[in-house]
């Protein structure tokens, strides 16, 4: 059974009247390789005729992220051709590669309805030789992701990428790199195995749950040892959870504002290119 090196407890970073919690990187903890950067906004509850999400236009080079809509919706553009409205359940996949711009908002009917509104962007690195790939996005609604049911109805699976109790992921990343979302009814249980070798990122977003023989709660990190491949997962309540796998990559990471390279030149070489207008023309 893989042990449990620490917990770590999200911090709160709000920005503008956007509650936020950073899980990663924290005071005592910088990353866990592959995975670099995690911000749970909300829960909160917009009133009508708002300003919606503060997320306008800005660059990406490097790395990956992967947003998770669980209330309210976000409107995304990026200088690649991409645009998408996704609503609650549904998930965005953007791999920022050589560059892009992009802008994340909230759509006209959420700033004119209001409500309630919870998001978690996770940001997942690139290798090296993937860093400068042409950038993609993948955006996709509640239905469109696979899911399986456990525990006679007690756990449900959301597979967004990987295999996950023989329930394949929506999407197809250019690592192995697997994630899903977790709901568990209270007392639900599930057992996983993941290769002793992999990282594992365990980020409680509702609830308490019990992993390995430890309790943690929301908004809690769970960092693991590399010495075992079992995990048992107990719901001390109804909970959600964000878990994903991994392989760590074991290369440099350098990473400035909104890149995240091998090298200082490399991040150097990205602010040139971004100001030369490499990164495409905003056109919103």
């Amino acid at each position: 059974m893989r042990t449990i090196k620490q917990q770590h407890r999200a911090v709160s970073a709000p920005i503008a009247d956007l509650v936020t919690y950073r899980a990663l990187p924290t005071q005592s903890l910088e990353h866990l390789d592959p995975f670099l950067f995690l911000n749970h906004h909300g829960p909160q509850t917009y009133r009508p005729n708002n300003q919606g999400l503060p997320f306008g236009p800005h660059p990406h080079r490097g790395f990956e992220t992967v947003t998770f809509i669980l209330e309210g919706d976000i409107m995304h553009q990026d200088t690649g051709g991409h645009e998408s409205i996704i609503r609650a359940g549904g998930i965005q996949w953007m791999t920022a590669g050589s560059g892009l711009i992009h802008a994340e908002i909230s759509s006209p009917a959420f700033k004119q309805t209001g409500g309630p509104l919870e998001i978690l962007q996770l940001w997942v690195n690139l290798p090296a030789k993937d860093k400068l790939v042409a950038p993609r996005y993948i955006g996709l609604q509640e239905p469109e992701i696979p899911s399986t049911t456990l525990d006679d109805g007690r756990v449900t699976i959301h597979a967004v990428s990987g295999n996950w109790e023989g329930t394949a992921g929506a999407v197809q990343p250019l690592t192995d790199m697997s994630l899903a979302t977790i709901n568990f009814r209270a007392s639900g249980k599930l057992d996983l195995t993941i290769p002793a070798d992999h990282t594992i990122f365990f980020y409680t977003i509702r609830g308490k749950l019990r992993v390995n023989g430890q309790e943690t709660e929301a908004r809690r990190l769970t960092e693991f040892n590399y010495d075992g491949d079992d995990l048992h997962i107990e719901a001390l309540e109804d909970a959600v959870l964000l878990l994903g796998h991994a392989q760590p990559f074991r290369e440099p990471i350098v990473a400035y504002g909104p890149f995240v390279m091998n090298t200082e030149a490399e991040i150097e070489q990205a602010y040139q290119e971004y100001r030369a207008g490499k990164f495409g023309q905003w056109q919103g």
